[in-house]
């Protein structure tokens, strides 16, 4: 079979596989739907508890949890790995019933699903308010992607950026059914910082993960060791006037959450005034390290964070 042949019906096998897949996933997600929120919730952390360790990325997360907290127990890392797979299953779980989890009431904040006190409410609307777009940083913790749904919900004009799944069903999917709950929704990709530009031209707030490793990053130091971190909020802060913050979600027991936001953060600027783009990374990467030292079973430690 002549090299090109091969190459047309193995694109061809792939796409079917991927239309069929992606009908497999729609239509798991669709009765994932039809069961209570925290009974899928709990379902899946427990099932995730058992089946994660015999799967690969197990090594992956016990090496890097061992080297990032050399004074642990190999009982204690293995604790707080299943923990991690735990939190993974739930935010799988939760993934399909994103828009039934933001249950707030200002009033009596301890009674809703969402945790938020009035102090951080108060934080959150002058950020919301202040009349300027604003570079919205976050990490793989908890349920990371309660903060867009969240803002949305407030009535914050905001956009998300998100890594487009393999699965061109799931992506429309994602599209269709998550931008009325998180806002407006922008792909990774050649064209993303033309659409953040023009999201932060119109004053929205842009919120983006910054914890994972980048190819064509700058480095940092994380845990210790060093590792590249993506600059594009940096970046982006060159050619804005507005600020800077961190969010990140607290995984609460009993299916609950809470939330933290941080104060302003500066970029750091070298001697000519200009942003320094590594330095300011690097900021923010020390920022995320202390929030992982706090619950490290709530980060996804499964991936190749340091090459």
């Amino acid at each position: 079979m002549p090299s090109a042949l091969k190459q047309r019906w193995r694109r061809g096998l792939k796409a079917a596989g991927n239309t069929v897949g992606g009908a497999l996933a729609i239509g798991a997600i669709n009765l994932m739907r039809l069961v209570k929120p925290d009974t899928m919730s709990n379902v899946a952390g427990s099932f995730m508890r058992r089946i994660g360790p015999l799967l690969p990325e197990h090594k992956i997360g016990r090496a890097n949890l061992t080297a990032a907290f050399p004074e642990k127990s190999a009982a204690e890392i293995d604790s707080i790995l299943l923990g991690v797979w735990e939190n993974l299953g739930r935010v799988g779980a939760e993934f399909t019933q994103l828009d039934r989890l933001i249950e707030f009431n200002l009033a009596h904040p301890e009674r809703g699903r969402l945790h938020i006190p009035p102090e951080l409410f108060n934080k959150f609307l002058e950020l919301a308010n202040d009349g300027k777009p604003a570079l919205v940083f976050t990490a793989h913790l908890a349920n990371w992607e309660l903060p867009a749904v969240f803002a949305a919900a407030q009535g914050v004009d905001s956009a998300a950026l998100y890594r487009r799944p393999n699965m061109p069903a799931i992506d429309r999917w994602v599209r269709e059914t998550r931008a009325a709950s998180m806002g407006e929704l922008i792909a990774t990709g050649l064209d993303a910082p033309v659409r953040i530009a023009d999201a932060l031209k119109r004053g929205a707030h842009i919120g983006m993960l910054v914890d994972q490793y980048y190819v064509r990053g700058v480095e940092v130091t994380f845990f210790g060791r060093k590792t590249n971190a993506n600059p594009l909020i940096a970046r982006l802060a060159q050619h804005f006037d507005c600020p800077i913050v961190g969010v990140r979600v607290i995984r609460l027991p009993n299916n609950r959450f809470t939330a933290e936001l941080t104060d302003e953060i500066p970029p750091v600027r070298d001697a000519k005034g200009d942003v320094d783009i590594a330095a300011t990374m690097q900021v923010i990467t020390t920022i995320i390290e202390g929030w992982i030292r706090e619950h490290p079973e709530q980060w996804l430690w499964l991936h190749r964070r340091w090459r």
